[in-house]
């Protein structure tokens, strides 16, 4: 299984960017989906999260700008950002909590995709 995500890069303070994760390979269904985030110096911290049935957890230093969803048909979830602050800078990865059979979970990572927002 491989976690592709998508879609960071350079904008300016205020603006707006969407990431994508795809997941592919042997998936029978998937569980949760998230985006974490680093920056640097920083720890790992979880932005947002989405069950398989919609239900939606967010960081609070990001409620209300952005928006996890998710495509259970594409095996895909996205994180909408918008009025995007520089200290929303950091290293975006996708996380996916996958069945390849109805009894056996695992977790996997996508690699990083760098957003950076400038003042």
């Amino acid at each position: 299984v491989q976690l592709q995500a998508s879609g960071g890069g350079l904008v300016q303070a205020g603006e707006s960017l969407r990431l994508s994760c795809v997941a592919s390979g042997n998936i029978f269904s998937i569980d949760d989906m998230a985006w974490y985030r680093q920056a640097p110096g920083k720890e790992r911290e979880l932005v947002a999260s989405i069950s398989s049935g919609g239900s939606t957890k967010y960081t609070d230093a990001v409620k209300g700008r952005f928006t996890i969803s998710r495509d259970n048909n594409k095996n895909s979830a996205y994180l909408q950002m918008n009025s995007l602050k520089p200290e929303d800078t950091a290293v975006y990865r996708c996380f996916a909590e996958i069945r390849h059979s109805r009894n056996y979970q695992y977790e996997y990572w996508g690699q990083g995709t760098q957003v950076t927002v400038s003042s």
